[in-house]
């Protein structure tokens, strides 16, 4: 079997979901290894880092490849040049493009979403989107100690004693973990809120202070691991309880997402008047609308001296680490499809079903059929 590997067209998206380091890995299992020209480039990995490991470089790698590995979904155009019958594996925006979802069942191609991994002690290592948001913590606190006007960490001089800044993280999932551990390395005193009273220690573990919030948040986490969405009520108790918080805050970094599902507001702009000029929110949800009333996608917002930073896709920003990590979590889920050279699908599997949106042509995904 043929493994292709294309190079991404989405603009702005530099990763790669191959690297070279992992191709013995790939014919070790029996399978070929093909990828366009200049696929790995810009995330550091020429052409001739793939040639090292015997790889077949050459255009039109679509119609070649009985399994595609990719970063971005493929495009409704790219879709007619997929093999009829091929293994798609990356991520597919199964919530947000349905027309896509139903494109690949019509050319029968078995896709997996692997935005759809399941929170499973056996799909850590294939955990994509936990691989990318530990790029996108860490990448969040550097774009707010490089655009905020004071120093992190505490500094004692001749001319006298600065004082750390303050970050307040909303969100101790993956990325708010490592935003944690990155702005505490940084010098910065932390503190960091989540519906999920289970964090608190992890948070404390970072050196942080964990804001403890009145609310009732039993249900706060859905049985795949990922936050659940509360009611309009809830969060507007939320957000009166954090404003003090914030308030205080140099710089917030948001990170609360809901899968399929637009990001609750957190910050509303009562809140940013509330901030003192010169503060800075990351909202790392900015893709699915934000976490602050005030957030533009891939703008920056200068409101009332307060600066909003709306960054989408950070993990391209660091793309050869970010590649690194995406693929192999990419090669382990494809070898846990393999057998003897093989695709072998058990869809009684909940790690081989639940990434699963078409297959024999048909839309397995709820949300992609209506």
């Amino acid at each position: 079997m043929i493994v292709g590997v294309p190079k991404e067209t989405v603009e702005g998206e530099r990763r790669v979901a191959l690297v070279p380091e992992l191709v013995p890995l790939l014919m070790k299992a029996g399978l070929e290894v093909r990828v366009e020209p200049g696929a790995g480039l810009a995330a550091g990995f020429p052409d001739e880092s793939y040639q090292a490991q015997k790889v077949t470089l050459g255009p039109g790698i679509l119609p070649q490849s009985d399994i595609v590995l990719k970063v971005q979904p493929p495009t409704l155009a790219d879709v007619p040049s997929l093999k009829e019958g091929a293994i798609l594996i990356g991520f597919l925006s199964p919530y947000s493009q349905s027309d896509l979802i139903k494109a690949l069942a019509g050319r029968k191609v078995t896709a997996f979403a692997m935005e759809l991994m399941p929170r499973i002690t056996r799909a850590q290592s294939m955990d994509a989107l936990s691989a990318m948001s530990t790029v996108a913590g860490y990448k969040a606190v550097l774009l707010a100690a490089g655009r905020l006007h004071k120093f992190f960490p505490l500094l004692m001089t001749a001319a006298g004693t600065l004082r750390p800044a303050r970050v307040f993280i909303i969100g101790a999932g993956v990325a708010g973990l490592q935003a944690i551990g990155t702005a505490r390395r940084l010098g910065a005193v932390v503190e960091a809120f989540d519906t999920r009273p289970i964090v608190k220690e992890q948070v404390e573990s970072l050196g942080a202070k964990f804001v403890e919030l009145p609310l009732e948040t039993k249900d706060a986490q859905e049985k795949t691991g990922y936050a659940k969405a509360q009611s309009e009520e809830f969060y507007q108790k939320q957000q009166e309880l954090m404003k003090k918080s914030v308030a205080a805050a140099d710089v917030v970094i948001t990170t609360a997402l809901i899968p399929g599902k637009r990001a609750p507001v957190l910050i509303t702009e009562e809140m940013v008047h509330a901030m003192q000029p010169g503060s800075i929110i990351v909202d790392l949800a900015a893709e699915q609308g934000g976490n602050c009333a005030l957030t533009q996608a891939s703008q920056d917002v200068l409101h009332q001296g307060v600066l909003i930073l709306g960054p989408i896709n950070l993990p391209s920003t660091l793309p050869y680490h970010a590649s690194q990590m995406y693929a192999r979590t990419v090669l382990n889920y494809l070898l846990h499809l393999i057998k003897e050279g093989k695709i072998s699908l058990d869809l009684n599997d909940e790690l081989t079903r639940a990434p699963l949106v078409t297959h024999q042509g048909e839309v397995l995904f709820p949300a992609a059929k209506t």
